[in-house]
Formats: C-alpha cells, structure tokens, sequence
C-alpha cells in the first residue's frame, strides 16, 4: 500500500473525496514521516502533533458532512518560520528574537490556509531573517537535503524544501528575495513558484522590500497551482499588494505549449554551468521542442545585476537589525554581518542608482517578452553542495550570489519565475529547469511547467531515505 506521506496534495484531496482514506490517516502518516527522517534533515524548527491531530479530525468531519472549508481542507503544510503564526512562535531563526511573544497574529498565507481548512503541521527551518541561499543558522543549526543528508537543502526556503521533499507535508509555504524558492527547489527535486510581485500578500511587509516575495513550495506543478489559489490575493495590510486574480491558477494548466516562443538561455550571458547540469537541462529543452513549442538560444540582453542587488539586499538586512539596537550586529550570523557592513555606507544615492538599476531590467525584460513568451534557465548552474561549506569547493566567492545568478535577476524584476525537475546528476542530485514570463503571466508559467513535467514524465524517484551519494565539489 502506498504510504499517504508520499502522495500529492490533489493525490490527498482525491482520496478524502472517495473516501479511501481521511485526513487523519494522511496526518498521521505525515507524522510519521517526520519522526523517521526530521532528525536527519532538520527540516523543522517546530512541530504540533496535538495542534495538527485536532485539525485532521475537524478536517474529516467536514468532509464526512460535505462541508469542506475549501480545496485545502485537510491538506497537511508547513510554513517557513519567517511568517507570523498565531500561537507559534516567529523566530526567524535568530537569537535576537524572544520566543515569549506574544504571538496573536497570522500572516496573509497563514491565514488563508487556515480559511481552507489545511492542517498546519509545524513550522520550517531559516538562515538567520533569510538572508542567504543554505539554510543554517546559530539558532536552529543546519538543514540537510533528503537526497543526501551531507548536502544543503539550498536556501533561505531550504527547511520548507526539505519537507516536501522528503514527504513531511505535501505543501509548504516560503520566501523568496533571491531565488530562495527556488534555489531549494533544484537542490531538492520540487517544485516552487515565485509569483508576480503582489500576487502573494506579505504581512509585515518585508524588509528587503520589493525583492521579497512568498509562493509554494510542492511536489508537482498541479500542487503548486492548488496552493497559490489559496495563498494569493489582496490584502490590505499589504500597501503593495495586486488585486485578486481572476479565476484559477489550475485554469488551462493542461493547455500544452504548441507554438508558444521559448528563449532558451543557458547562462542568461554571465553565468557558468557544470556540465551535468548543462546536459541535463539541454535534454529539457528538447523535451519542450517535441511538445510542439519554438526554441530559440537566446540571451535577454541583460547584464548581472549582483552588485545593485547587493546594495538593495544588505541595506535591507540592515533595516532589519535597527529595531534590535546597536549590539545585534555582533551576535548574528558572521556572513550576515560581513554584509551589511560591507554596505553600511550606501547613500540614498546608490539605493537609488540600484532601483534605477531595477527599472532598467524591467524595461529591458518587457521587450524581451514581446518576442518570446517565456525564458528558460537552469534554475542553478550547480547540484548540492557539502552542507560543510558555504560555496562549493574551489568556488572563487563565498558570496551566496555568485553561485545563484538565474534566480535574483528576477527579483530585481519581480517576474513570475518556477522551477521544476528535470532530472539528476550523475552525483545522484537533482537539477531544476526555471521557467519565466512577464510579470502577471504565472498561467503561463505554470502552464509550461505542467507540460514539460507531463511531457518529460516521472524520471527519478523522489527520495524516502537518504541516498549514499557524494556532494557536488
């Protein structure tokens, strides 16, 4: 029989609908699955079994009653440990943070997932305020991925990505500035989506500001539409939030790609591939050409915007220590601090330089998408690496940045970015394919996505235990 765990959240849904099993049963194998791989993984920083019990068995007596809250209703989630919680602490994986609380508030997501009846399980490792591409941090320590515990899960998602992917809870909810979905997502083998900045109302809004956006993290393309029906949507106490969408991201999910225009970028003009992963999305790309779409190797003209990135991230970091006095700088994470004092000096000249930066990306990316629907990138240049390190070994720069130039461009120009699975390294790691349209086209993100993951098909097991396989070096 087929462990509950290891199926999908419509796989749950569909089951509660049958009735062949309910959200007890799902929950319990969930927590089950946590107790067998969470003390390997360090995935999370906080479970309630007794909390995610009494949810499952008001989830199954809605659905023996036929009144389910919505289309989650009994689904079991994670959050990252970045957004409020009420009745859980929000420690943002910092010892600056007192646990006392109190803790009374719900952020958008959390709230959501509430109003549709999901089951919170617990809630999900961070590098300190998310400010990096691993997850570790002096707080909670580090977070390992299901393929192989002696690498990163990525980051600063990578406790969220590290749920799904080992089967603790179908969906999880995180965060992403730089890539922070999605860099966990290619590490790990599942899917995540940065959606159109707006899409997914932050509350409080974040300090990083504009770059900062939240989205699911799942493992298929129809799990992750399901989740950002949920989670998306205005919000006052978001100044910056878009409207409602209209319909559903699972509308046209199954559309296919005939004709669409794809660039196929393999480095976006600065970027540098290891050669398993160069092949691997290579072979992706032929997959989307046989599913009828037009492929052309293109750049999008556009230069690396590390260093303006750079200045809006730190001096963002930086915002974020303020309200801890003068002492903080000194007891957090050292590449944390590194930052930040590397950028104490900005003026609102160069802030402002960098956003004009922004502005000028978006421009240039706006055009591109008047000839091509959609980007495709690898999502990383790189697998895994040693959860010892910081970069992978021999990497000319510890800076996170530097081995993640195809997830903050888009950031910068807050598009709707995805990455899917396409495949694994002959390291025995997988390797994500990043789909990117113009910013509000998450449809046709999605929809590519769904029909490279149909079209592909499954190509590797998603791990169960861990895998006796040695990092990228």
């Amino acid at each position: 029989m087929t462990d509950l765990a290891d199926l999908t959240a419509a796989e749950l849904l569909a089951g509660y609908d049958s009735g062949e099993f309910t959200p007890v049963d799902a929950v319990e194998a969930v927590l089950q699955r946590i107790e067998e791989r969470d003390g390997e993984l360090n995935a999370f920083v906080l479970v309630d079994p007794e909390s995610a019990r009494a949810q499952a068995e008001a989830s199954a007596r809605r659905w023996a009653q036929g009144q389910t809250l919505g289309p989650g209703d009994g689904v079991p989630a994670s959050i990252k440990d970045i957004f409020l919680t009420k009745g859980w602490p929000t420690l943002r994986g910092s010892k600056l943070i007192d646990e006392a609380g109190p803790w009374d508030t719900d952020a958008p997501c959390v709230a959501r997932l509430r109003e549709a009846g999901a089951v919170l399980v617990g809630k999900t490792a961070t590098p300190e305020f998310a400010w990096k591409g691993v997850t570790d941090c002096l707080r909670s320590g580090e977070t390992s991925n299901p393929w192989n515990p002696t690498t990163h899960a990525g980051g600063s998602s990578g406790g969220s990505a590290a749920a799904v992917g080992a089967g603790m809870g179908p969906w999880s909810v995180g965060t992403d500035g730089g890539g922070s979905v999605r860099i966990p997502a290619s590490f790990t083998g599942t899917v995540a989506i940065k959606a159109t900045y707006g899409t997914v109302p932050m509350y409080p809004s974040s300090p990083f500001g504009t770059l900062a956006h939240a989205g699911p993290m799942t493992r298929t393309v129809e799990d992750t539409a399901l989740l950002l029906d949920i989670i998306s949507g205005f919000d006052s106490r978001d100044w910056s939030a878009l409207p409602t969408p209209a319909g559903s991201f699972t509308a046209g999910l199954d559309d296919g790609i005939e004709g669409l225009r794809i660039a196929y970028s393999p480095t976006l003009g600065f970027g540098k591939n290891d050669p398993e992963v160069q092949r691997l999305v290579d072979q992706a790309v032929t997959v989307l050409e046989e599913a009828g779409a037009v492929v052309e190797q293109v750049d999008p003209q556009i230069t690396d915007p590390v260093e303006p990135f750079h200045v809006l991230w730190f001096t963002g970091a930086a915002k974020v220590l303020e309200v801890f006095g003068e002492e903080a700088l000194g007891q957090v994470d050292p590449g944390l601090r590194e930052g930040i004092e590397k950028y104490r000096d900005a003026s609102a000249l160069d802030y402002l330089t960098a956003t004009a930066v922004r502005m000028d990306m978006g421009v240039t990316m706006g055009a591109f998408h008047e000839t091509y629907d959609l980007l495709v990138t690898p999502t990383m240049p790189i697998t895994a690496f040693d959860c010892t390190r910081q970069a992978p070994e021999g990497w000319p720069s510890q800076e996170w940045t530097s081995w993640t130039p195809y997830t903050y461009p888009f950031n910068m120009t807050q598009q709707p970015a995805a990455s899917v699975p396409c495949g694994v390294a002959d390291n025995g790691l997988p390797v994500g394919i990043q789909f990117v349209a113009a910013r509000t086209r998450d449809r046709l993100v999605l929809r590519a996505a769904r029909a490279y993951e149909k079209a592909s098909g499954e190509k590797f097991s998603r791990p169960v235990q861990p895998q006796n396989v040695q990092p990228e070096r």
